[in-house]
């Protein structure tokens, strides 16, 4: 027996009915098996302790910061952890507001301004403009490594200094500090890399007024 024309109506409705209901459990499977989007915690360096006062007088001249080199992942925002061996891991849920290079040359370049003794001291971003001298590197390590003594938040960086007019190198010299991480805390971590790179600054800056003086006043060491 042949159905009526309501039946058949009938029939295609519920199966619509029938198919958007597969499509709509579809849809939610499918979300459900996405990536949950990950909290960031961003975090800049924090504010540099007041550098004691310079001695000598002040320079005449002019310093560029270039942006050091690094590994790949060295060159990220990732909050790095050296916990076991030679295995880098990064921190859940925190970033530095720039990768570690930028991180440290602009650091850097503001321990330069505040100890006053150059003329004038630019970063990366202005590198078109002929300067004295030229201070860059290698960035080998900017992360938390885990020893029997406990978290250490460690900088490693090769430094060179260069006259760019010249195109030579005129030194050179590898600089590390450790900072001890007094808790497991986020904010600790943060703390000791600031003190870190202030030690570490406080070091270039003498090294690099030291090693400056000779090709520009014509002296040799």
């Amino acid at each position: 027996m042949n159905p009526t024309l309501g039946e058949s109506c009938f029939r295609l409705h519920l199966l619509r009915r029938f198919g958007m209901a597969v499509a709509v459990l579809l849809f939610v499977s499918a979300c459900s098996i996405l990536p949950a989007t990950e909290n960031l915690e961003i975090y800049q360096l924090p504010a540099a302790e007041p550098p004691s006062h310079s001695s000598g007088d002040s320079l005449p001249w002019t310093l560029r910061l270039a942006t050091p080199y690094s590994s790949y992942i060295t060159d990220s925002p990732r909050v790095l952890a050296l916990r076991q061996g030679n295995q880098l891991s990064s921190y859940k849920g925190i970033r530095w507001s720039d990768p570690a290079p930028v991180l440290l040359r602009n650091r850097l370049a503001a321990a330069f301004r505040a100890d006053g003794r150059f003329n004038s001291v630019s970063n990366g971003s202005s590198n078109n403009l002929a300067t004295d001298l030229e201070l860059g590197g290698d960035l080998s390590a900017f992360q938390v490594e885990y020893t029997n003594g406990g978290p250490q938040a460690t900088i490693r960086f090769y430094a060179t200094l260069s006259q760019p007019l010249r195109n030579r190198i005129v030194a050179a010299r590898g600089f590390e500090v450790s900072e001890p991480v007094q808790s497991r805390g986020t904010s600790e971590i943060i703390t000791a890399f600031g003190l870190g790179a202030d030690r570490l600054a406080a070091e270039i800056i003498d090294w690099t007024v030291q090693q400056g003086r000779a090709p520009q006043t014509g002296a040799k060491e």
